[in-house]
């Protein structure tokens, strides 16, 4: 797929050259190189379907797409809430607000994101606050959809604003452990089966 990939483009320059009666040796160059970024473009892509495929459906897989976004978004490194049965909560803040990622079947993780959203509500009453459920219940979305579904949020905040809110919300919740029904959060992040839903 990649040679082929890096073939059509090769294909298309020299089509260009061709028409517009330039050189082609140029031209050549130029879809080597250009060939080369598409190569590398669609292999980034095919790793991360295979990370998102490989890691679907256990706990701690929203954190590792999370783990993917380069930059705009303040990620924690533990859930804000959980399940005895590993189902997770996560919060991050960016330009859209905070955003309030679940993962597990909606009947379980509805009442943690109630419990969170008025959390942060009473903290930043101002910010507006985002639930997005990852999962395969009705109006969940595909662990590969996540960015996706961020990137389609409205900016609200300005870049300097984003730090400023996380930390808030930080500092005046320093004090209180993550919201959970009873049983203690994975003690790290590695991804692990889930349980039976």
């Amino acid at each position: 797929m990649l040679l082929g990939t890096a073939a059509a483009v090769i294909a298309v320059f020299m089509l260009v050259a061709w028409l517009t009666n330039m050189s082609f040796i140029g031209w050549l160059v130029v879809g080597i190189m250009g060939s080369f970024t598409a190569a590398l473009l669609l292999l980034s892509i095919l790793t991360r379907r295979a990370l998102y495929s490989q890691v679907e459906d256990t706990a701690g897989a929203v954190k590792v797409a999370l783990s993917q976004i380069q930059r705009g978004w303040v990620i924690p490194e533990q859930p804000v809430a959980f399940t005895r049965e590993q189902d997770l909560v996560w919060r991050i803040v960016g330009r859209a607000g905070v955003v309030l990622i679940s993962e597990g079947p909606t009947s379980r993780v509805r009442p943690l994101l109630q419990a969170e959203t008025k959390r942060v509500t009473k903290v930043m009453r101002n910010v507006p606050v985002h639930q997005i459920q990852v999962g395969h219940d009705e109006g969940q979305i595909a662990l590969k959809d996540l960015q996706r579904e961020l990137r389609k949020l409205k900016n609200v905040l300005t870049p300097e604003e984003v730090p400023q809110v996380s930390a808030r919300i930080n500092a005046l919740r320093s004090g209180e452990p993550p919201h959970s029904e009873g049983h203690r959060p994975p003690a790290r992040q590695a991804v692990t089966p889930r349980a039976s839903r």
